[in-house]
């Protein structure tokens, strides 16, 4: 069944069954702060575990946690991708759900049609969700498949005022480089400033373990990598025994169908969170649906985004 369609062999949950386990707020609380405090709940500023509980009522919809100990309060929502947030936490869960079986990725305005907030909201949200899996670069052991990828709009398409009258071809785009590691199938991915020797070199090295076998095409910024082989992709060979980059780029397939198909946008002032976001989903793709929501919620805490901050600039 491993090699069954669709990873079929994966525990799933249906969205009548998301909406069962989440779609109440006291439930969803349960969920979220038993996987923030799997041992019991820890005060947010001082650790200790001598906490009185508050529970929610009519002016309140979520619990108060109170230390006795530093005399602090704080909820599941505290020093989060939630903090601050107004939304209920069974909307919360839902997003979560959303964006975890949707490979594509999930538009702000799907999420406020589906969720039933503004879409100004949703687009928060959403933004907050994807920091969830903003993570330190992977260090792989290889053998890994290093190449690079262009995201933004044709210059031909832009709006006169946002050409930049610089040719054609890749003018205006940023670039996304990424390491694929066959041994485990992740990948690690970012947003870089360049595809010059420096910026390449250091992405690669950074991303593969010393020893490590490196595989990529023939652009220039990529010679000199150490246990390098190239794959020649200008004169036709895609590939030459191990030495191909197939895997990275069926991973940046999927993004651009994200792009093109689900965000028809993506700015260079937010790529890297939405780069973080297909680069996480791959990586947990192997997990049922429960777990690749854990996953996300293990990396919410102490992520903050207001969205003062996401509109700066």
């Amino acid at each position: 069944m491993a090699k069954a369609p669709g990873k079929s062999y994966r525990e799933g949950v249906t969205l009548v069954d998301a909406v069962n386990r989440f779609g109440d707020d006291g439930k969803a609380e349960e969920w979220f702060v038993s996987l923030r405090w799997p041992d019991g709940v820890l005060c947010v500023d001082c650790g200790s575990d001598n906490i009185h509980v508050r529970k929610p009522d009519a002016r309140r919809k979520t619990s108060v946690f109170h230390c006795n100990t530093c005399k602090h309060d704080f909820t599941v929502k505290t020093g989060t991708v939630m903090h601050d947030s107004r939304l209920p936490l069974g909307k919360w869960a839902l997003a979560f759900y959303l964006f975890s079986t949707n490979l594509k990725g999930v538009s702000s305005m799907k999420l406020h049609r589906d969720l039933g907030i503004t879409q100004k909201s949703a687009w928060h949200m959403a933004h907050r969700i994807r920091t969830a899996w903003d993570s330190n670069a992977e260090r792989f052991v290889g053998p890994v498949e290093v190449d690079e990828t262009f995201v933004g709009g044709r210059e031909r398409n832009k709006h006169g005022t946002k050409k930049l009258r610089a040719g054609r071809g890749i003018v205006g785009k940023a670039v996304v480089a990424g390491v694929k590691d066959r041994e485990t199938n992740r990948v690690s991915t970012a947003v870089v400033s360049g595809t010059d020797t420096a910026t390449l070199h250091g992405f690669a090295t950074e991303r593969a373990a010393k020893g490590a076998n490196i595989y990529t095409d023939e652009h220039a910024g990529y010679r000199f990598l150490p246990n390098h082989k190239v794959v020649r992709h200008g004169v036709g060979n895609y590939v030459d025994g191990m030495a191909h980059t197939n895997g990275i780029e069926s991973h940046w397939a999927m993004l651009k169908r994200g792009y093109h198909g689900t965000y028809h946008q993506m700015s260079t002032k937010h790529l890297q969170r939405y780069v973080k976001e297909f680069e996480g989903r791959h990586n947990d793709r192997q997990l049922d649906t429960l777990e690749q929501m854990a996953a996300m919620v293990h990396g919410i805490d102490g992520k903050r985004l207001p969205y003062a901050d996401l509109i700066d600039g």
